[in-house]
This record gives C-alpha cells, structure tokens and sequence, in this order.
C-alpha cells in the first residue's frame, strides 16, 4: 500500500477512536492557504485542532517525535484562522495529537501550551 492510503486507513481509525470517546467531528482535512489540520473536533465544549501521527515502528524516535515546533506553530496559524473564520473568539481551544504505533493510539491534550 502506498502511503497516501496507509496514512487514510489510519485516519479513518483515529476518527472512529475520537468518535468512541466523545469527540464531535467538526471538520476533517480542514485546508486553507496556511496549510491543513487533520482533525478539528469538539469535547468538553473546547475545540480541538488534532494532528494526527501514525507509525508502525518506533524507527526514527517514533510517533513522538513526529511533530516538530515549526509543524506546532503552522498548526496555531491553521487553528487562528479558523477561530477566526468562524467567529469562534469567545471559546476554548485545544491543540492536541492523536498518535498511532502499531495498533496503540495515544491522546495528547494542549501540546502547544496553549492558544
């Protein structure tokens, strides 16, 4: 499988993992000119701008290690613009990671610190 459908397969399971545990699915592949946010969702009323990460090997520093500082502050541009797009000032927001080694998925909640 090439790695456009490995990376689409994994997707699908990171949404049905967010849609088992409450998560309301606002937008999936949300692009602009900044660039993409895989996953933007909705629980405990905080919006949730989510990257997703998937591995099948800890080779490389695994899942991790994955998510870089400059991918970090393109995704706080990504979730800033689309606060602002839709008029979303007054709430909470999250940005969070969804990391996937083998078949173990974990949930990161605010890797960025904060908005």
């Amino acid at each position: 499988m090439n790695t456009r459908v490995v990376g689409s397969l994994q997707e699908d399971i990171a949404i049905s993992y967010l849609k088992e545990n409450g998560f309301e699915i606002l937008e999936r592949n949300f692009k602009c000119k900044i660039g993409e946010i895989d996953v933007i969702a909705k629980k405990d009323n905080i919006i949730r701008f989510i990257e997703i990460k998937y591995r099948k090997s800890n080779v490389a520093g695994g899942v991790f290690h994955a998510i870089s500082q400059k991918k970090l502050i393109k995704i706080s541009k990504i979730a800033n613009f689309y606060i602002m797009i839709n008029g979303l000032t007054n709430s909470m927001f999250s940005i969070d990671a969804l990391l996937i080694e083998n078949t173990e998925i974990t949930y990161l909640e605010n890797i960025f610190g904060g908005m």
